[in-house]
């Protein structure tokens, strides 16, 4: 009887997620210049620039189409851990959110790339855990800002045989672990679609913030607010 009910969860749970797969996905057009622009993320605690990355074009057009419509701004990080990711898109984190006017989160299929790797600075999409969401699929609006934690050979030679059941790390994404840091656990289990330009020293400053620990979810006791987000043309780097 549970495991028919679970089932019946599990079913009642996709279904949900399809009919609101299409219909709650941002209504934007991402204009062809876009591809060649950068992202501009403006928060209380200083700015981002970020370079999405054409090997996720789904994940890349997505988020253009959320920063051209505006929908992060007022959005808080809602869950930051120290020494590993900064993470927003919650809706029901602005000011006074009107439930009643809330873009439902959707789905995107994952876009699992081996030459991106969660080296500190990348953006990837949050997404529900692998026994609802077995194909790893990417929340539409939630994302998470690498933080991480530089790394030795011990500490990723253990990653790679509980964490990542023996698959191994490239020579160069280990070197890039152990020099900057990142959180190898994660790689090619969650999408990453792009990574900062600049503003490592405001990524550092939002995760070492003081936060209500992880039996209160990891929120900042202060709130962190997504000010202003706009596609800006793209430096040389």
């Amino acid at each position: 009887m549970k495991h028919n009910i679970q089932l019946i969860f599990t079913l009642f749970f996709w279904i949900a997620i399809a009919a609101t797969s299409l219909m709650a996905q941002p209504s934007t057009k991402v204009k062809k210049m876009d591809a060649r622009r950068d992202v501009k993320m403006v928060t209380d605690s200083g700015t981002f620039i970020i370079r999405l990355s054409d090997s996720t074009p789904i994940h890349r057009d997505n988020f253009i189409k959320l920063v051209r419509s505006r929908f992060y701004e007022g959005i808080s990080f809602h869950r930051v851990i120290s020494g590993f990711m900064i993470q927003a898109g919650d809706e029901k984190s602005r000011i006074q959110a009107d439930s009643t006017r809330f873009l439902k989160d959707y789905t995107l299929p994952a876009e699992f790339i081996p030459s991106l790797y969660h080296r500190k600075g990348v953006i990837a999409a949050a997404r529900w855990g692998d026994d609802i969401n077995p194909k790893r699929n990417s929340s539409g609006v939630q994302f998470y800002i690498v933080q991480g934690r530089i790394h030795n050979d011990f500490t990723l030679d253990s990653a790679e045989t509980y964490r990542l059941k023996g698959r191994k790390l490239p020579l160069s994404h280990r070197e890039v672990y152990k020099q900057t840091g990142g959180t190898p656990h994660l790689d090619q289990n969650y999408t990453i679609f792009g990574a900062l330009v600049s503003g490592f020293d405001v990524l550092d400053k939002i995760g070492n913030t003081a936060t209500s620990g992880k039996t209160g979810g990891d929120k900042p006791l202060t709130p962190i607010r997504i000010i202003q987000t706009r596609m800006v043309k793209r430096k040389s780097s």
